[in-house]
């Protein structure tokens, strides 16, 4: 099973430069999507079937904002949408797929860049998702936890670790939250396989970042450590551009 992350800034911006073709190309079986920045009513869904996925959708209440999404060839047994919290839901942060055994989570954390308040709101989600991920009653899950984190985790996720380390998505407690997260059962799974730097997923629009790859790597896939050894190659998308990210993924041997 192939899955891909990707934070596309807009899912019909992204269909308009070549989004469906990537898919075409690289053949995943699942695609979790976050800031669709659409309602399901003026997405395209039935080019995105035509290519055999069945398509799952959680648009944020704010028309034009956040959002996440599910495309997969693998109809799931049932399909859950938010994380029962009132703000984040609406906001459209989370929804999972359960397919196979296992829980693959589309997943948008806040971003914090916009000042104090919405730091504030970050480090809330922050609390309220691993609370929601480490219930006592998710404790025999298998998560696949795809998404946008916006948090550079350790100074080779991020090109300049010493001038950003007043920067929200590498604050020390931002990170502190990650070294807790992988603590409590997960695995980064580009980590997994890679120790290089300058590998990233994010770039600025500004000052020619991408092309002088200055970015930062605040997309991951986590999985838990139960099913680690299932693992069989991850990677990112570094070379397609349809957004300011790019998609990366996992395989899992069958």
């Amino acid at each position: 099973m192939k899955i891909i992350t990707y934070n596309v800034n807009g899912i019909r911006s992204a269909m308009s430069k070549g989004f469906l073709d990537f898919l075409q190309t690289e053949q995943p079986d699942v695609v979790c999507l976050q800031e669709i920045k659409a309602n399901e009513a003026d997405i395209d869904r039935a080019a995105i079937e035509a290519l055999g996925y069945h398509c799952y959708f959680y648009s944020a209440q704010k028309k034009g904002y956040s959002g996440v999404g599910i495309l997969t060839k693998i109809k799931p047994d049932y399909v859950t949408s938010g994380m029962g919290h009132d703000l984040f839901d609406a906001e459209g942060r989370v929804i999972t797929a359960h397919i196979k055994g296992y829980d693959i989570m589309s997943c948008y954390f806040p971003s914090g860049t916009t000042g104090d308040i919405r730091q504030t709101v970050k480090y809330e989600f922050l609390d309220a998702f691993y609370d929601f991920i480490n219930h006592p009653n998710n404790s025999a899950k298998k998560f696949i936890v795809c998404g946008d984190y916006n948090i550079c985790h350790k100074p080779i996720d991020i090109h300049d670790p010493v001038s950003n380390k007043n920067s929200s998505g590498f604050l020390p407690e931002e990170r502190e939250w990650m070294d807790k997260w992988f603590d409590a059962g997960m695995t980064d799974s580009f980590r997994h396989f890679n120790t290089e730097p300058h590998h990233y997923t994010w770039w600025s629009f500004r000052a020619g970042a991408r092309a002088r790859n200055k970015g930062w790597r605040i997309d991951y896939i986590s999985v838990s450590n139960t099913m680690k050894d299932q693992l069989k190659e991850a990677g990112i998308y570094s070379t397609y551009v349809h957004s300011d990210h790019c998609g990366s993924y996992i395989t899992l041997k069958k």
